[in-house]
């Protein structure tokens, strides 16, 4: 599968009006603005781990697709939903705990290019690294 590798932000479109109506304050939408983050992603079937590596964090996460976990996002926002795979897209339906608020995205594959869209309308533009990089 074409997800599997290392995975950088190369920039975003929208990404801070996104948080906004996520509900996330303006200080830690400025944080996320510089976030550095690299994504590492291995699947095995329907199962994939994720390692996120950040200016804040390191986190891993096991998950099936279609199956329910809990998340939490850099600036301790709690959120419980799934991954779904249809065709070559990955589609995220996520809730947050604290106010109900949805998050639907997808992730797909561009050329070299992993781009997550938000239903929102934000874009997160990620470039593949070469395995020397990971």
């Amino acid at each position: 599968m074409t997800f599997d590798g290392t995975w950088k932000v190369d920039h975003n479109e929208n990404y801070d009006k996104f948080m906004e109506q996520m509900g996330i304050s303006m200080v830690k939408r400025k944080l996320a603005a510089h976030d550095n983050l690299k994504i590492t992603i291995q699947h095995n079937g329907d199962k994939f781990h994720v390692k996120e590596i950040s200016t804040f964090r390191t986190l891993e996460i096991d998950f099936t697709l279609g199956v329910t976990f809990e998340y939490s996002l850099a600036d301790g926002t709690e959120l419980s939903g799934s991954w779904i795979l249809e065709g070559e897209t990955l589609k995220g339906k996520f809730t947050r705990k604290d106010n109900g608020k949805e998050l639907l995205t997808t992730r797909v594959i561009c050329g070299d290019e992993l781009v997550q869209v938000g239903i929102r309308i934000w874009v997160r533009l990620w470039l593949k690294l070469p395995v020397c990089h990971q």
